[in-house]
C-alpha cells in the first residue's frame, strides 16, 4: 500500500495488526521458488513482486516523529529455522508492522517487504526478530514483529508499537494547531514454557506473578521478597527471567 495519504496511514495504523490476525501467516514449502534452495528460501523471504511495486518511501517533513526504529537501512542477516537464507538491509516500520528491506543498501533500489513467515528470522546486532503471534494486555490476539532479549523456558521479547496522530487545525486563534505525529512506546511479552501463549508483561510484581505457573509465582515471590526487588523497567524484567530460567534448571 502507498503510504501517501495521512488518513491511509492513521487507519493502517490502528488496523494493520488486526487485520494481519485475520489472514494466513505465509508458509515455505520447496515450490515456493525455482532455483537452488538458498536462491529459493531468500527469494520467498525477501517477498513477493507485487509487494516490491507496493513499497515506497514515506517522506513528509511536517509530521513529528516516526514509523521506523530506525530510519536508515542497516545490515541483517536472515534464516528460515536454522538455516541462513541471505544477507539483507532492513529497516522496521513498526506503524505497519512490516520489514522493509533492500539486497544492497542503494539510494534507488527498489524497497520490498519481508514475508510474514513465522519460522524467518531477521539477526542484526546479535538480537534476533522474528513474526509471531501475541496476546496484548487486553486479552486481544495480535501478531507483530517481536525482538528477542531473554532465551529459555520462559522466553522475553520487546515490541516497538508506534501509533499515528493526524494533524489537527486549530478551531480558532486562541488554540494551536497540532501537527501530525507518530508516537512510540516499547512493550514486553512472556512466552510460556510451553510455548503454547505469548502474553503482554507488564511492570509490576503483581503484574508479572500472575503470568506464571503456581509454582513458579511462588519461586519468583520469594525471590522478589529477599532481594527486595520492584519489577519497574527493562533490566528488572530480564532479570526476572533469567532467575525462573535459571531456577528451573534445579527443578
Amino acid at each position: 500500500m502507498k503510504k501517501t495519504m495521512l488518513s491511509l496511514m492513521a487507519l493502517c495504523c490502528a488496523g494493520a495488526l488486526s487485520a494481519q490476525t485475520s489472514g494466513q501467516v505465509a508458509t515455505y514449502t520447496a515450490n515456493n521458488a525455482d532455483g537452488g534452495i538458498s536462491d529459493a528460501l531468500y527469494n520467498y523471504a525477501m517477498g513477493s513482486v507485487s509487494d516490491k511495486i507496493a513499497k515506497t518511501d514515506y517522506r513528509d517533513e511536517t509530521i513529528e516523529g516516526s514509523p521506523y526504529m530506525s530510519n536508515t537501512f542497516n545490515p541483517g542477516q536472515l534464516f528460515y529455522g536454522d538455516e541462513p537464507a541471505g544477507n539483507i538491509f532492513f529497516r522496521y516500520n513498526a506503524c505497519n508492522e512490516e520489514i522493509e528491506t533492500k539486497q544492497n543498501n542503494l539510494e534507488n533500489e527498489l524497497i520490498r517487504g519481508l514475508s510474514k513467515d513465522k519460522k524467518i528470522r531477521l539477526v542484526a546486532y546479535g538480537k534476533s526478530m522474528s513474526f509471531k503471534t501475541f496476546i496484548d494486555k487486553n486479552g486481544n490476539t495480535k501478531n507483530g514483529y517481536l525482538t528477542s532479549i531473554v532465551n529459555g523456558d520462559y522466553k522475553l521479547y520487546k515490541h516497538l508499537k508506534v501509533t499515528f496522530k493526524e494533524a489537527k487545525k486549530a478551531d480558532n486563534t486562541f488554540v494551536q494547531s497540532t501537527p501530525a505525529k507518530f508516537t512510540q512506546f516499547t512493550e514486553y511479552f512472556l512466552e510460556s514454557p510451553d510455548g503454547k501463549r505469548i502474553d503482554q508483561v507488564e511492570m509490576g510484581n503483581k503484574k508479572v506473578l500472575q503470568l506464571l505457573t503456581a509454582s513458579d509465582a511462588q519461586r519468583l515471590k520469594e525471590y522478589l521478597k529477599d532481594k527486595k526487588l520492584k519489577i519497574k523497567d527493562e533490566y528488572d524484567l530480564i532479570e526476572v527471567v533469567n532467575f525462573l530460567n535459571n531456577s528451573n534448571l534445579g527443578s
